[in-house]
């Protein structure tokens, strides 16, 4: 009984063994993925601000602005890439609604980002676009990879619409998770002028016409939590300004919007609590079973080993052999 129960454990102890680096490389990168239908919105503030009136075309300090970013996923859209690039897809229609204290629209940028569920790699299909321009992004955008590692990242800056470097900067705990801090800093550079104006009459037509250009600068930063890649908290120092052309009169540039942007208290506690749920789930599948398997393998195997030895010490020893007569000259000796 003892042997086959030893054989028992030992074909249990294989069987765990192999299951945990198969739980590792092989069923986390097929089942951690970012669900096609995903909805969040997240609100930041720069308080105070400085903000162009476009009636007068003067800045003037305001005590509040407030950016509500939305991204929903679309499945059928995501069905559809995914089908022509033949693997897993996100489609994010995302939009950037910036508000006055007035909460009057200041700007809206809608974005579609088209990203692999499992590495977050941009996939260019789906129609990605930003402000209905079409882009191809190179780099990643809103959310780091699973695993984050300690390096630099190539950024998408929907401005731009190009991708930087995005700087990993050192470990750091923010309200008790261990998270990854990272910067890119944008240079003043030309950017379009947005498609949705705020005031009745002013088009971009009209703001090219007058030969004014519109100019952008920013200082961004992220605290990503490692295991999900998610963004636990974000800041910009965000700038914007008109340059040159008649509709500034004799002035060569006028501030559009200047502010500290970060996230609001409540969106970042929300944020924390989410990520925290969600990371148990990554580390079940990449450290909790592998390395629970690995150990309960281990000791089922060192229990069969047990159980042989203990089998083989208390079996009888054989009866020796009984002496065979010899034979001498005919007669038995």
């Amino acid at each position: 009984m003892r042997r086959r129960a030893s054989l028992v454990l030992l074909a249990f102890a294989v069987f765990f063994a192999a299951l945990a680096p198969l739980l590792r490389w092989y069923a986390y990168p097929r089942l951690a993925k970012i669900p096609p239908s995903e909805y969040q919105t997240a609100v930041l503030e720069a308080s105070p601000a400085t903000l162009l009136d476009y009636g007068t075309m003067q800045p003037r300090k305001v005590s509040k602005v407030s950016i509500v970013q939305t991204l929903r996923g679309n499945v059928p859209a995501a069905e559809k890439a995914g089908k022509a690039a033949g693997r897993d897809v996100v489609v994010w229609d995302a939009l950037s609604y910036v508000a006055g204290p007035d909460g009057k629209m200041v700007s809206k940028i809608p974005e579609r980002y088209v990203f692999d569920a499992h590495s977050q790699d941009p996939v260019h299909a789906g129609g990605e676009h930003v402000d209905g321009d079409a882009v191809r992004r190179d780099g990643i955008e809103f959310k780091w990879p699973f695993l984050t590692e300690k390096r630099d990242y190539r950024y998408f800056d929907a401005q731009t619409r190009t991708s930087a470097p995005i700087h990993y900067k050192g470990t750091q705990t923010f309200r008790g998770l261990k998270v990854y801090y990272f910067e890119q800093t944008i240079p003043w550079t030309k950017v379009v002028l947005p498609k949705t104006m705020p005031v009745e009459g002013v088009t971009p037509e009209t703001v090219r016409k007058a030969g004014t250009s519109r100019w952008y600068s920013t200082k961004r930063m992220f605290w990503v939590e490692p295991t999900t890649g998610a963004p636990v908290n974000g800041q910009e120092i965000h700038k914007e300004e008109l340059r040159g052309g008649t509709l500034l009169g004799d002035r060569d540039r006028v501030t559009v919007f200047s502010g500290h942007v970060k996230m609001r208290e409540d969106y970042i506690r929300h944020t924390v609590d989410m990520v925290k749920s969600q990371r148990q789930l990554v580390l079940l599948l990449t450290a909790y079973l592998p390395r629970g398997f690995l150990i309960l393998g281990l000791a089922l195997l060192a229990l069969a080993l047990l159980l042989e030895a203990r089998g083989r010490a208390a079996r009888p020893p054989s009866a020796p052999a009984a002496p065979t007569p010899m034979s001498v000259a005919g007669h038995s000796v």
